[in-house]
């Protein structure tokens, strides 16, 4: 008998391909028990609506890019300071999410779901965000790469700088593209990040 997890997992990548096709709005719970291969009921017992639903999905697919990631941002980079690891990393989050076929969908059609979810609340994969953006910004302020200030604070700036870039993607696109506004997002965490007297690129002047 397949476990909890497994029929959870099924149920939510049921959910994507319906949502990457079609659209939220078009997406009903029939529709995902069907593709998944489960009952309507065990559908229903989870997950109220298609709401709660996909917005279990986009935490599933946020933490899942963050720990890719930040496993990337682990290699070994000879001279990189803590700083330019933090913002390499935040800037292949936003890069994985501006590519992502489910969260451009989303963004496209159903741009209020995603407002509401990402500016209306503290959610769980922002959670997940912070616990490796935190103490990062603290192991920077520790070796002088990164500047003084509360890190909880910091943190969620870096948080919601990447996320309100990623949403408001298609306000650049007529002067971008997605690597190019990668490539501002970096400038600009780096600028914010680094102590006075230091340029961008971790150089004193």
């Amino acid at each position: 008998m397949a476990s909890k997890r497994n029929v959870e997992d099924d149920i939510l990548d049921a959910t994507r391909t319906c949502v990457e096709a079609f659209g939220v709005r078009r997406t009903t719970l029939t529709d995902v028990a069907r593709r998944a291969g489960v009952s309507r009921p065990t559908v229903y017992r989870r997950w109220p609506d298609v709401t709660a639903l996909v917005a279990d999905l986009l935490t599933r697919e946020l933490r899942t890019i963050l720990l890719d990631e930040e496993g990337r941002a682990q290699d070994d980079r000879p001279g990189e300071t803590t700083r330019t690891r933090l913002v390499r990393h935040a800037g292949g989050v936003a890069r994985a999410l501006a590519t992502h076929p489910l969260f451009t969908r989303v963004v496209d059609s159903e741009p209020e779901l995603l407002a509401t979810y990402t500016f209306h609340r503290l959610g769980t994969s922002h959670r997940a965000a912070l616990e490796v953006i935190e103490p990062t910004v603290a192991e920077g302020q520790d070796d002088g790469s990164v500047r003084s200030g509360d890190p909880a604070v910091l943190a969620r700036m870096v948080l919601v700088t990447v996320q309100n870039t990623v949403t408001g993607q298609r306000l650049f696109e007529d002067l971008l593209e997605e690597e190019a506004l990668v490539d501002e997002l970096v400038t600009l965490l780096d600028g914010y990040l680094a102590p006075p007297g230091h340029r961008p690129d971790g150089h004193s002047p």
